[in-house]
């Protein structure tokens, strides 16, 4: 396992190198300048190429693109001219609040997912079916910004149960703080729960029609045992492959829901750091989501190649 994972290294590493490259150059092709922004829109010439100079913007993009790989390399990410922070500061404190949040969200989505999965290809009950294909169509279809707004409108201007916007940390008050957690956390999740459950009932299907799984159905065999030794466990790797993909959706679709809840995460930060042209702020915050992704794909082949052993086979 080890050697299967150290065969990962290189090619994250390039998908790392070229994604640094691009987001630097898309950011510089955008409309906007950071100096324009700063200084004011009335302010003269002058002071705009003072503070061009102040922000190292008059260097050449080579050499712009050198002393950000330099910071990124030893640790010094920067400082955010706009908030005026630290940039290491500004996203440790982000990116705590979003790894709560996606983490709530990726609970509810496995659970939420797998339950209608299940529901979807086990039951014989053609009610509870049609249930579960009828939930996997409405979250998929509903975009998390709408589900957002709905579930404000219910849960916290109709019936007034839980909190509209907000964060209390969840470690420091677990009482209080899931209340803030379970709107955006839900909101975040539906998306995801329904495509794993429409993949997990398709996996489940497929194992279930297999001779070894009607060989024991012939042999008397329970059917929950049946389902819990022989079908679930060869149905989850396909599954496992899409959760890891899924997973980097749940940190993009945080942005806008972050947004609707007033959340304090990455996603805000990135969102201000956009709109106010931080260039520094916005390339740390990509390369990070980028560098993210590439470590959950990593352990989403480590998974599935402890759940399947062919695929270390494979990879020799």
């Amino acid at each position: 396992m080890i050697r299967y994972s150290l065969r990962r290294v290189p090619s994250g590493v390039l998908v790392l190198a070229v994604a640094s490259v691009l987001v630097f150059a898309v950011l510089r092709l955008a409309p906007g300048d950071p100096a324009v922004v700063l200084a004011g829109p009335d302010a003269p010439p002058e002071t705009v190429a003072k503070v061009r100079a102040q922000l190292g913007l008059s260097d050449s993009l080579p050499a712009q693109y050198a002393h950000w790989l330099k910071g990124l390399l030893t640790g010094d990410l920067g400082h955010s001219y706009i908030l005026g922070a630290p940039i290491g500061k500004l996203i440790g404190h982000g990116l705590g609040a979003t790894l709560e949040l996606t983490l709530g969200a990726l609970v509810l989505a496995v659970l939420i997912g797998g339950a209608a999965g299940i529901g979807a290809a086990v039951p014989r009950n053609r009610q509870v079916r049609a249930l579960a294909n009828g939930f996997t169509s409405l979250a998929g279809a509903v975009p998390p910004y709408v589900t957002g707004v709905l579930l404000v409108l219910l849960f916290a201007v109709t019936v007034r149960l839980l909190p509209a916007g907000g964060r209390v940390p969840i470690l420091s008050d677990p009482g209080i703080g899931w209340q803030y957690l379970i709107m955006p956390a839900l909101c975040l999740a539906l998306p995801v729960a329904a495509v794993l459950a429409r993949f997990l009932a398709a996996s489940i299907r497929r194992v279930r029609d297999e001779d070894y799984v009607r060989t024991a159905v012939a042999k008397g065999i329970a059917p929950r045992r049946i389902l819990v030794r022989h079908v679930l466990p060869n149905a989850l790797p396909p599954v496992v492959t899409v959760l890891g993909i899924q997973v980097g959706q749940l940190l993009g679709g945080a942005i806008v829901v972050e947004a609707i809840f007033a959340w304090p995460g990455v996603g805000q930060l990135l969102l201000q750091g956009v709109l106010g042209r931080d260039y520094l702020l916005t390339q740390d915050l990509l390369l990070l989501a980028v560098a993210v992704f590439v470590v959950l794909q990593t352990l989403t082949d480590l998974v599935q190649a402890a759940l399947d052993p062919r695929r270390r086979l494979e990879g020799r």
